[in-house]
């Protein structure tokens, strides 16, 4: 039971929660190049427009291979570091075995296990156990929201003293799993920087319960995620384990989104708080 509870926890540890995203109009469509894949190429080729950017949401993404996710995240800027509380949702990759992935990457039995538990059962119980992060841009900190931790308790001995908590869209949650916050060398595109989620020294993070944050810290499973901006309150990021690539998630912001999301629409200037690399980028509109 404890192993089959920390596969999930890789898997909700990105942050999932439900996504409530209306009134969405597919106003472009993404174009896509192929092999081999050049970053620097598809980008100068095929940069993203305004539209295009406005016709992503977490549904659609889901929809697409895991190279032309790669794609579109290599087409993308770090934007600003997220601050206060984001849904979110997951995916693993599509176009391969993903469960076979997932087995190979955590060993052993695990690979049995995994297909029985299947995808998108995986995915359904991710959504479950998590319901997002909270970032703390000043502290350059974020913790992962749990609303229930009932089926956590093996990992939390049971008990929820010391374990912070925080009201979020007006639900009590607790907070777990600290990481520390930064900009820093993507794993995929290391032409320009991405906002980095690092879980390695957690345990230097103030409110750190060893049970069960040590889980994917730098002597667990050493979860390191990053993230980029598609537009303003909604973000595209990838889940590493030991530096091996493991799924995807998404972040969303509905204040932010409703507050920025107008300029970025009209053309305005993005916030660039990490370095957003050498090549010429161009503008495109629409």
């Amino acid at each position: 039971m404890k192993t089959i509870l920390a596969v999930l926890l890789i898997v909700v540890l990105v942050g999932v929660g439900i996504w409530l995203w209306k009134g969405r109009s597919p106003g472009g469509t993404v174009t896509f190049a192929g092999e081999p894949l050049d970053l620097a190429r598809i980008e100068h080729e095929y940069p993203l427009s305004i539209a295009q950017r406005e016709s992503l949401t977490p549904e659609r993404l889901k929809e697409y291979s895991q190279e032309q996710v790669d794609q579109i995240y290599g087409r993308l800027t770090a934007g600003p570091i997220p601050d206060g509380p984001y849904d979110g949702d997951l995916f693993l990759p599509r176009g391969t075995d993903s469960e076979t992935r997932l087995g190979e990457i955590l060993g052993g039995g695990l690979k049995a296990r995994l297909a029985k538990i299947g995808v998108s059962k995986t995915e359904a119980l991710g959504r479950v156990l998590w319901k997002g992060k909270v970032f703390y841009r000043n502290e350059r900190v974020l913790r992962n929201r749990v609303e229930d931790l009932a089926l956590l308790a093996p990992l939390t001995g049971g008990t929820t003293e010391g374990i912070q908590k925080q009201s979020v869209n007006g639900r009590d949650e607790f907070l777990l799993f600290p990481a520390k916050l930064y900009c820093g060398q993507s794993l995929l595109d290391g032409r320009r920087e991405s906002v980095i989620i690092d879980y390695a020294y957690n345990d230097d993070i103030p409110g750190y319960q060893e049970r069960p944050d040590a889980l994917v810290g730098r002597n667990g499973l050493r979860i390191r995620d990053e993230i980029r901006m598609i537009r303003p309150g909604f973000y595209l990021g990838r889940a590493y384990t030991n530096r091996m690539f493991l799924l995807n998630f998404t972040l969303f912001n509905a204040e932010v989104a409703n507050r920025d999301g107008p300029a970025f629409a009209a053309g305005g200037p993005v916030v660039e708080d990490c370095w957003p690399g050498e090549q010429a980028r161009k503008t495109v509109a629409r």
